[in-house]
């Protein structure tokens, strides 16, 4: 009997109960869309047979027991209660297209739908109009990492159907761990120093220290807001032709050049009074902690206690800064790539992810989620960048268009999250439309930055 009751109930990790806080509950959005119609039969039958069924995490229900303990607890999963399936489409207005139609409908989902916690937390929404799926599931179930590589384990690739995906490449949300590095003494102290900053600005963040207001800013109750999402696309061709221009710049430095320049473009296009110069817009940034970057192994993944399932990343915080249209875009780059070097040789993520770990383990989990929240309402902006699948996939036989991820709401009053997918980049763009009407200009000011620095480094390339 006690036996049974130790495999029945499971404890949650101190991220699953953090994420499991009022105030930090979060919810996963993933958007796929497919080339034919979603046939709902075989989803059920492969839904069934998948890997997923088979771990814990997607079959427990989190219960509280009569001290206020949370755990997780097996259940019978009833296939049907977590199937919402849509045959007709979102919207009677031919015009929307179905991209916008979905984007809206995860929108709306963002901020007003939490997930029942009757069943295990995850959903699947068939929207069958539009052809494309949106999986719902509860952050505290894992991370981006970790549900990724679920995810893959149930695709096959369109020109080989026998294999499993490839996943290549490294974003924000697998940065290189730096205590794996052989140091020179003078990196030693960069490290020591770095970290210090770093972990002093992360600590006043807790406490006090607030971006100036613009007209991106967000704050305390903005995630009740409600929402409008957008999506911009990047070709990863693009931003390798911007990184080869400058000297040992990475995939990240690009992206978040690109964010800079894109934020300081929408400034110059909607403040009714252009910031000072170098004005300071901070992002919140995921990097994964895991000993290896990109897909993990299922047979560990599947298995709870070797530690690789779950919420293994830590918080950076990365400032962009205001400027002016400059005659070189790829100043940007540079001046992202200077910053995230600095980050790279810190121990800021673990210290961030190891205070809070700390916290949650001393079952202080309200002050936890009370310093989450106030990091927030501190910054700007939300950064999260996944890798996905080099070659298209297929699930359910269905070649898939593209992958896209969102969150649910967060007082930032816009979260970007980008997908990498067969050559293309996809970044949704999540905002409070009463902060920010028009998240197409947005997303379009990313892409046009893009394409500026794409136009400079082949300039550069030619002069030489």
């Amino acid at each position: 009997m006690m036996e049974n009751i130790v495999e029945s109930d499971q404890p949650l990790t101190p991220a699953g109960r953090l994420f499991l806080q009022p105030l930090m509950s979060t919810v996963i959005n993933v958007s796929i869309a497919g080339e034919h119609p979603i046939d709902v039969a075989p989803l059920k039958t492969i839904l069934q047979n998948s890997i997923m069924l088979q771990h814990p995490r997607f079959c427990s229900l989190m219960v509280t027991d009569s001290c206020g303990r949370q755990h997780w607890r097996r259940t019978p999963v009833d296939i049907d209660r977590h199937l919402i399936i849509r045959h007709r489409p979102l919207s009677d207005d031919p015009s929307i297209s179905d991209e916008d139609a979905v984007n809206d409908y995860i929108a709306d989902l963002s901020f007003s739908s939490p997930l029942p916690t009757d069943k295990p937390l995850w959903e699947i929404h068939v929207l069958v109009a539009h052809k494309a799926t949106v999986i719902r599931l509860h952050h505290a179930l894992g991370d981006g990492i970790s549900l990724m590589s679920m995810f893959m384990s149930c695709c096959r690739r369109v020109d080989d159907p026998a294999e499993v995906p490839t996943i290549g490449g490294v974003g924000v949300a697998s940065t290189a761990t730096p205590w794996r590095r052989r140091w020179s003494v003078a990196t030693l102290v960069k490290v020591v120093w770095y970290t210090l900053a770093f972990a002093f600005e992360f600590v006043l963040r807790m406490l006090c220290l607030r971006d100036r207001t613009t007209v991106l800013s967000g704050g305390e109750g903005v995630e009740l807001w409600p929402r409008r999402l957008a999506t911009a696309r990047f070709r990863l061709d693009d931003m390798r032709t911007v990184r080869r221009a400058v000297a040992d710049a990475t995939i990240n430095d690009v992206l978040f050049g690109v964010i800079s320049k894109g934020l300081s473009k929408y400034l110059d296009i909607r403040s009714p009074k252009a910031p000072k110069e170098g004005t300071q817009i901070t992002g919140v940034a995921m990097v994964n902690l895991r000993p290896q970057a990109g897909l993990q192994d299922m047979p560990k993944l599947m298995n709870i206690k070797s530690g690789q399932w779950g919420n293994k990343f830590g918080m950076i915080l990365l400032p962009a800064y205001y400027h002016k249209a400059t005659s070189n875009p790829l100043e940007f780059v540079k001046r992202a790539k200077a910053m995230i070097d600095k980050k790279k040789l810190s121990l800021e993520a673990p210290f961030s992810y190891k205070i809070l770990d700390v916290i949650m383990s001393l079952s202080w989990a309200k002050l936890a989620s009370i310093i989450n929240y106030r990091i927030l309402c501190n910054t700007t902006f939300t950064i999260s960048n996944i890798i996905g699948p080099r070659e298209k996939i297929t699930i359910v036989g269905n070649p898939v268009k593209h992958i896209r991820v969102t969150s649910s709401s967060l007082p930032h009053a816009i979260t970007m999250h980008m997908v990498s997918y067969a050559g293309m980049a996809e970044m949704q763009i999540l905002v409070a439309k009463d902060i920010i009407s028009d998240p197409k200009v947005l997303a379009n000011c990313f892409e046009e930055a893009l394409l500026q620095m794409k136009e400079a480094a082949e300039t550069q390339g030619k002069c030489f």
